[in-house]
């Protein structure tokens, strides 16, 4: 009897730790990579069509150096960049829709062919805002040229396209899924940086 005791206790103890080690193990796989994670998640990558994304960009020219808060709604049919700060000179939200693209400031509504015209001449600077929407996601724009490296993990390190370099310096859980959290994009003497600090996936209201 106290055998039998004994070792339904000891089956027990054994239960109670399995039951406590299990949530770690989740924990671990929520916040860290693993090797051949990337190639896994591609499908999901791919997909990620629709976010809000809050977080900073900093901007750094031979002639300054500044920096913004940025929120950023994407759908497949429309976006949303939401600048606030220096680098935004004050306020400025910049819209595509359907092959159009606004940008409204303290100074009015105005309209350019390509947002990134749009922001070079009200905001006398500029991002690859069209090829952005494909890198933020570590993803190269599909069709056109581009040269890569990973890291020991398997995980987009550096991307290089139309003439932009962007280093992959930190990733974020967003829903299972791994996505950069912060980016370094080179072009000539430019240097931008984006820090995300919230991945949301769905679709927000315009």
């Amino acid at each position: 009897m106290i055998k039998t005791l004994r070792l339904s206790a000891a089956a027990l103890c054994i239960s109670v730790l399995a039951g406590c080690a299990a949530p770690a193990a989740t924990d671990k796989a929520a916040t860290e990579r693993t090797a051949g994670q990337w190639e896994q998640q591609m499908t999901e990558v791919k997909a990620f069509d629709s976010w809000t994304l809050t977080g900073k960009v900093g901007l750094r020219t031979p002639e300054e150096t500044n920096s913004a808060n940025l929120d950023w709604l994407q759908t497949p049919y429309y976006y949303r960049l939401l600048v606030t700060g220096p680098l935004g000179a004050g306020r400025s939200t910049l819209e595509g829709r359907e092959g159009r693209f606004s940008l409204t400031n303290s100074e009015g509504r105005f309209e350019a062919e390509t947002p990134e015209a749009l922001m070079e001449q009200r905001l006398g600077w500029s991002l690859p805002v069209s090829q952005l929407t494909t890198w933020v996601r570590g993803l190269p724009v599909e069709g056109q040229p581009h040269t890569s490296t990973e890291d020991n993990l398997g995980f987009p390190a550096t991307l290089s396209q139309d003439g932009w370099k962007i280093d992959y310096r930190g990733w974020m859980n967003v829903d299972g899924v791994w996505l950069p959290n912060r980016m370094v994009m080179t072009y000539g003497d430019i240097r931008a940086t984006l820090v995300v600090n919230q991945w949301q996936a769905g679709e927000g209201g315009e």
